[in-house]
């Protein structure tokens, strides 16, 4: 999650296809609805040119350039027609309860385009009447029908396409619910690790799908909540992880099933909020239960009383006292929080005091306004509200001032986790009364986190910042829990390194969400002084210029926002396979062996550049991401040399097995470090895109080359066993003879005496 990002789920996946790749659960490629939006968009605008040329040809001369013209458009769309009705019908072919729908709609759009085709089809040479045909210029009418049909069915396909993709979506989030319930009642280690490899390729797929929705949402207010849920599951799936193998490896210990249930729990509410947003429905009719915030409470008060300039009866004086008291009811946040200093909270009081007052003095001159109609009257009524919006103006201020400077404090105080970093120290060294006071600390640096986006919230200025600002807090207060179950877990177990790497990735998720309320809190700054738009993500991805010299090139270019989302699905799956990796070397009992050592640095090393992904982790430039792919492809040289040395062990046919993984690696090795030296010119992002999939593709590989070799030992291991085995008894066989031979001996020498 971030997810990534960004991105999607963080877990274990399989080295298999990437989703899209191939056929998707219904059938067809999940690229279909790419390919009828991208055709629709090829239509519009043709048909806006017949539209044109209809609107202003009439009375000019049809020159033989004016005809061409015409003969060229109507063309464009037929061919573009046809385009749309191929994948229109390839849809319908996979979706046998949409079918009949989709085909009358492709069969409509066909038409369309073939009437419009003949109707601009005026090459008739020396055109005096067109011989007779029926064209353009002779039927206007029918061109015009003919758009609006084609329009019409198009509209038609793509809202059915839409079905077909929300039927998708919701299909894949029940398969990974029912992946999920399996996962929860799993009893052995191995069956985990089956189970979990089908799980994380099955949240790729939900990621790519809710990804690529997400992409399409034109309320921003979806889109943020879409993005909120999707930050949840990838996070989580990397919490499920470890905190799954904890419980696998300590049974009866409670924290561990705590911790493990939270993020089950978390997960499920994110998917089914998921389905909430692509549906646009409530379970149970329920609705939205957060109250408005000061500042939209302020702006929606603000646009009553400046009606009053158009109409004295409006509101009512009841009505608009109300409104005023709902929102200075809600700075009670402010002035009853505990990390309100003393000077903030005087004079939110002053201010929302003066603001009574004012409306007190707009509603009597309202009155008079209302019975006497003088220009100065008028005048005083005008005054009255601009006073009265000039006073919201100052309190509005003043609640930005006290929450972002709260946040910027708490932000700056803990940006070394010190309190963090104590919790890990008294769980490594199992000592419990210091785990009590560290988690006690921590707590109380939670609850004042989760308070802090909660004044945020109230000054963020637009909706989709308000939802983050929830999302933040609700992280904040779930994650702060399940740390302090995962300390406790390895308090209780402070030789467990599973109990380490839980606690390690729940503090990981931490500190990541200190780092985006950080990006939020810039965000909010720049709405309330109108610096509105700049985005945040990727912040340690090279940015693009801002002036483009080279303005000759017409080819449209993927935007770099595109290519961000791109290089997140990648990193996505990097991070899934990561997970896959440590999954086979847990396997491995000598845990010191140069394969399993080597393999585990590029599994760490690759689950950095996962989080580059994502904007986080310790790499923060293009620069340490290109030092530690070169490093990254070192240590694949270092895994097939130590795989070839482990080969010569090994019986022919097995060397053959194992020699062509290496031979797979060894390439991509070089490949990387190539494209590592190999300058790209305001290329940043393509570049980054290539070492990512060139990193993908060899963490891939390394997850075979681990399972084949740890199958290999185990089967070299098996057969040195039974030959020692063979060779004892062998042995004791001949031992015995050589005793009865020497008895025998001895006894025959005895009788010779006798």
């Amino acid at each position: 999650m971030a997810m990534a990002a960004s991105p999607g789920p963080a877990g274990v996946g399989g080295a298999g296809a990437m989703p899209g790749s191939g056929p998707s659960s219904f059938g067809f490629d999940s690229g279909l609805e790419i390919k009828t939006r991208s055709v629709e968009q090829t239509l519009l605008p043709l048909v806006s040119q017949i539209t044109t040329l209809i609107n202003h040809k009439d009375n000019t001369k049809k020159s033989d350039k004016t005809l061409q013209a015409i003969q060229r458009v109507g063309q464009a769309v037929n061919l573009a027609v046809g385009r749309f009705v191929k994948v229109g019908e390839a849809i319908a072919n996979e979706n046998w309860d949409l079918k009949e729908e989709i085909t009358i709609a492709c069969i409509e759009a066909k038409q369309a385009g073939e009437t419009i085709a003949a109707l601009t089809d005026v090459s008739t040479p020396n055109h005096p009447e067109f011989g007779g045909q029926i064209t353009i210029f002779t039927d206007k009418t029918g061109v015009i029908k003919a758009a609006r049909l084609l329009l019409s069915s198009v509209t038609k396909v793509l809202l059915l396409a839409d079905r077909v993709v929300i039927k998708q979506i919701i299909t894949s989030r029940n398969k990974v619910l029912a992946t999920m319930e399996r996962l929860e009642k799993v009893n052995s280690f191995q069956e985990f690790v089956q189970i979990f490899s089908q799980f994380g390729n099955e949240m790729v797929e939900f990621a790519h799908l809710t990804g690529d929705r997400q992409n399409d949402l034109k309320d921003e207010n979806k889109k943020a909540k879409m993005a909120a849920a999707r930050a949840v599951l990838e996070k989580c799936t990397m919490m499920l992880l470890t905190a799954s193998k904890t419980c696998l490896r300590h049974p009866n210990c409670e924290s561990a099933h705590k911790n493990k249930e939270g993020v089950f729990d978390r997960m499920k509410v994110a998917l089914d909020k998921v389905i909430e947003i692509v549906t646009d429905c409530k379970p149970n009719g329920e609705t939205d239960g957060a109250t408005t915030s000061i500042f939209t409470g302020i702006k929606e008060f603000k646009m009553n009383i400046e009606a009053l300039r158009e109409n004295l009866y409006f509101q009512s004086k009841e009505n608009l006292s109300a409104t005023l008291e709902a929102v200075l009811e809600r700075t009670e946040d402010f002035t009853d929080s505990a990390y309100t200093s003393h000077e903030h909270r005087e004079r939110i009081l002053d201010l929302s005091a003066h603001a009574r007052a004012e409306l007190q003095q707009l509603a009597s001159v309202w009155l008079q306004a209302q019975s006497k109609r003088t220009k100065s009257i008028a005048e005083e009524l005008e005054l009255s509200i601009l006073k009265i919006s000039h006073g919201l103006n100052e309190l509005k201020k003043e609640l930005h001032s006290t929450a972002t400077q709260l946040a910027a404090d708490l932000l700056k105080y803990h940006a070394d986790h010190v309190v963090l970093k104590a919790l890990k120290l008294t769980g490594v060294e199992g000592n419990l009364e210091g785990l009590a006071e560290c988690a006690c600390k921590f707590s109380e640096q939670k609850e004042q986190l989760v308070e802090t986006c909660r004044l945020l919230r109230h000054v963020s200025g637009t909706e989709p910042l308000e939802i983050t600002c929830i999302h933040a807090e609700e992280t904040f207060q779930v994650t702060g829990q399940q740390i302090i179950s995962a300390a406790e877990t390895l308090t209780l177990h402070p030789s467990s390194k599973i109990a380490k790497e839980n606690l390690d990735v729940f503090c990981e998720a931490w500190e990541s969400q200190i780092s985006d309320m950080s990006t939020l809190l810039r965000e909010i700054n720049d709405v309330f002084e109108g610096r509105r738009g700049e985005k945040y993500g990727y912040l340690s991805l090279p940015k693009p210029m801002k002036n483009n010299a080279n303005l000759k090139s017409l080819k449209p270019e993927k935007s770099d926002s595109e290519e961000k989302a791109k290089i997140a699905k990648l990193g996505l799956k990097l991070g899934l396979l990561t997970s896959d990796a440590n999954c086979e070397i847990e396997k491995w009992e000598n845990q010191e062996n140069e394969i399993v050592r080597y393999g585990r640095n590029m599994s760490r090393m690759a689950y950095s550049l996962y989080l580059f992904t994502r904007g986080e982790g310790p790499l923060k430039t293009s620069q340490d991401l290109i030092h530690q792919l070169e490093v990254f492809a070192e240590e694949g040289l270092k895994v097939a040399s130590s795989a070839q040395a482990f080969s010569k062990q090994l019986k022919d046919d097995d060397k053959l097995m194992l020699l062509l993984e290496i031979n797979k690696l060894i390439p991509l090795c070089h490949q990387l470090q190539t494209i590592t030296k190999t300058p790209m010119q305001n290329q940043g992002l393509l570049k980054v895109d290539k070492c990512i999939t060139k990193t993908r593709s060899m963490m891939a590989i390394l997850v075979q080359l681990l399972s084949l070799c740890f199958k290999l030992l185990k089967k070299l291991q098996m057969e040195n066993n039974r030959w020692v085995s063979v060779t004892n008894k062998d042995s004791v066989d001949e031992a015995t003879a050589l005793e009865f031979s020497f008895v025998s001996e001895r006894k025959a020498i005895l009788r010779h005496k006798d």
